[in-house]
């Protein structure tokens, strides 16, 4: 059999992070072929060993361009954003915060400055507190220790419910993915019955 096999398999964890500096880049983030293989790997690795390979795993659902919906339940504001290179909703719920209180569309308590950078492309973390309750379309909270792609999809894009916050949360912010870059960008604040469309469909919030 020779040691071929099992220095190959010495080396899975040193192809794992090779693989998640690759995604790095968002270039090849948008290369489909790349993700597919990359994702391809990870399940056949997955039927060999008990590790999840959550890092690549994660890296490989990381979203570009992508657009997302927020909407301020206790004022009524909906704003059409597009985000990309986000690891996680501690960073989505940092830069929502930065680009709607911060960028004076909403009241409240925005981020600081190095903290919105330190997620976008400042290296280091610093403490912040959270501004919202996040809210997905049926009701339930969106947690930040989760991450953007599970947040739930309407009407073609992703939405999210503000309110405010029910108690006061601090956290590091920064990037899950320290040689990520990453960006939230507001492209339009939406139409008052556009907005109302959308709302109607959210459930009430489920109480904690």
């Amino acid at each position: 059999m020779g040691f071929e096999p099992v220095m190959a398999w010495q080396s899975v964890a040193q192809y794992e992070m090779a693989c998640v500096a690759m995604l790095n880049s968002a270039s090849v983030r948008r290369s489909t072929p790349c993700r597919t293989e990359l994702r391809d790997a990870v399940t056949r690795l997955r039927t060999l060993t008990d590790d999840p390979f959550k890092c690549l795993a994660h890296a490989l659902d990381v979203l570009d361009d992508e657009p997302f919906v927020a909407i301020d339940r206790a004022t009524g504001a909906g704003f059409a954003l597009r985000g990309t290179g986000i690891g996680d909703n501690f960073q989505l719920h940092t830069l929502l915060a930065d680009v709607l209180i911060g960028g004076g569309h909403l009241p409240g308590e925005a981020p600081s400055a190095e903290a919105a950078a330190m997620c976008r492309n400042m290296p280091g973390q610093t403490s912040t507190t959270g501004s919202f309750d996040l809210v997905g379309v049926d009701g339930e909270w969106i947690w930040n220790e989760g991450r953007p792609a599970d947040v739930p999809v309407v009407d073609g894009v992703r939405l999210v419910v503000l309110d405010p916050p029910s108690y006061r949360r601090n956290w590091a912010a920064g990037r899950f993915f320290p040689g990520m870059t990453a960006d939230l960008v507001l492209e339009r604040a939406l139409p008052a019955e556009e907005t109302a469309a959308l709302l109607a469909q959210v459930a009430d919030p489920v109480r904690r």
